[in-house]
């Protein structure tokens, strides 16, 4: 009951207003947390060395209310249905997606914490049919329930990506699709080190070792921000899956090739990727020390 009264209490104020409510906080943010704010202008510096520092703080204050208008706009992802879509969202590559579920194989979504992805799942599943969406489970129990209620609006499954390995694989085998953010920092045992913008991070190794396992096809996906505040869907081609026979080259270059392609369409809009996520906090030289 918490959780609906929470969202019940923001549904009610217009949508208009929550956008113009969230941006002040974001910039009230940017001013308050220095160590978020130079978290973001290190990662931003070190990604962009070419930029000045007053492009990179321009990005920087943009990043801030990119975040905030999804999350204004999050609770209103109950009310999508087909008939209204369009007023939010237009997809692009929706063919691509058809081909690959027509395998029979099942399907692996990948994408990165950038535009508003939970419209874009959102709006994928009303399209089509519902599919598993992998995530980390909130600290907080309220923002917990608030939001896998609200993925599950439109049918979407919220699952844990703790020790879910063997459930993904059985889940691909019958057909299922599952959707896979993998811009996000992890421990060294749990991925690979490829690099990103020219540093080295340790990037999840499960979507191509679900990949391998299940020969299920392999799909970018990113939601982004227009400039009239709506939102594109792209949904590009199966990603060619790379197998020479070698386990550890195949998890590490494929692995590569997928973050090749979240660091290009953040290239192109930086403004619209989470920058204060510290990405590059597990270090190589860490990782050595530990193994001799």
């Amino acid at each position: 009951m918490k959780g609906k009264s929470a969202i019940f209490l923001f549904r009610i104020i217009p949508l208009p207003v929550r956008r113009t409510i969230a941006i002040g906080l974001a910039r009230l943010l940017y001013h308050l947390f220095l160590k978020h704010k130079l978290i973001a202008v290190h990662n931003l510096m070190r990604s962009f060395p070419e930029k000045s520092l007053k492009d990179i703080l321009k990005i920087v204050k943009a990043s801030y209310s990119s975040f905030a208008l999804m999350a204004a706009e999050f609770i209103d992802i109950p009310n999508l249905n087909k008939d209204n879509l369009h007023r939010w969202i237009s997809v692009k590559g929706l063919d691509h997606y058809e081909k690959a579920c027509r395998e029979g194989k099942g399907v692996l979504l990948f994408g990165a914490h950038f535009g508003n992805w939970e419209i874009g799942n959102a709006a994928l599943a009303i399209m089509t049919q519902p599919f598993i969406f992998v995530y980390r489970i909130l600290d907080s129990p309220l923002l917990e329930k608030v939001i896998t209620g609200v993925r599950a609006s439109c049918g979407n499954i919220s699952l844990s990506k703790e020790n879910t390995m063997r459930r993904m694989i059985r889940r691909l085998k019958n057909g299922a699709t599952i959707s896979i953010l993998i811009d996000q920092n992890v421990a060294w045992y749990g991925g690979v080190f490829v690099d990103f913008f020219g540093r080295k991070a340790c990037t999840t190794s499960g979507l191509i070792l679900l990949a391998l396992h299940t020969e299920a096809p392999v799909l970018p996906v990113f939601t982004r921000r227009l400039p009239n505040g709506k939102y594109l869907l792209e949904i590009g081609k199966k990603v060619e899956i790379i197998t020479s026979g070698n386990r550890e080259a195949d998890v590490l270059i494929n692995t590569q090739n997928f973050t090749g392609i979240i660091e290009e369409q953040i290239r192109k809009y930086p403004e619209q990727w989470f920058w204060v996520h510290q990405r590059w906090k597990t270090k190589l030289c860490q990782v050595k020390r530990t193994n001799t």
